[in-house]
């Protein structure tokens, strides 16, 4: 385990291999799963306040949704969480020419029409965060769904940590990941 100030990180988050192969599973994690992405308070806020703008980049289904339930709902175990339409996919998904389900939210942000991303829960995955009262658990979460991913990760020998070092950035600031990459680098330089 690597602890950094109140962070608890799994050494699963630097010594396992993971990246995204969209083209084998298709964007699965925005479809499979019993809720939607977990978000937290602020999240929340920001979704109503971007809701018009990115509207126009969600599929009929996901508007529907989001029009009756709201930007966001609550699961028992999560917390607030995006709606997800039918038991199923996320209404903010949208899916492309290939059948490659993405996030409507930042096609947007892509785009330039607003400057959120997406939630920070997807912009992380593998990894999922837990809060507890005095320190936040950083782990590396295992799926089926991601098998190609961690192909792809061993294939090209990338960790878990280097391919999420933008959103761990997002979520952390440069010099968390800085310090992480340098432990990481010293602990696991056999790899």
């Amino acid at each position: 385990m690597i602890i950094i100030d109140d962070k608890y990180i799994s050494d699963e988050v630097v010594e396992e291999k993971f990246v995204c192969n969209l083209g084998a599973c298709k964007g699965a994690c925005c479809v499979a799963g019993d809720c939607g992405a977990p978000l937290d308070k602020e999240e929340v806020k920001i979704l109503k306040k971007v809701y018009p703008k990115i509207k126009s980049y969600l599929r009929p289904e996901g508007i529907a949704e989001i029009e009756k339930t709201g930007t966001n709902t609550t699961d028992d175990e999560y917390g607030y969480v995006t709606p997800i339409v039918n038991g199923g996919i996320c209404a903010y998904a949208s899916i492309d020419e290939y059948g490659v389900v993405g996030c409507g939210i930042e096609k947007a942000y892509k785009d330039g029409v607003v400057d959120y991303k997406k939630p920070i829960s997807c912009h992380l995955y593998p990894i999922r965060v837990t809060k507890y009262e005095s320190f936040e658990a950083v782990n590396y979460d295992r799926w089926d769904i991601c098998k190609p991913a961690c192909k792809n990760g061993k294939s090209l020998k990338v960790p878990v940590y280097r391919f999420l070092q933008e959103a761990i950035i997002r979520k952390y600031g440069e010099e968390f990941y800085a310090v992480l990459d340098k432990i990481a680098t010293k602990k696991y330089r056999a790899d």
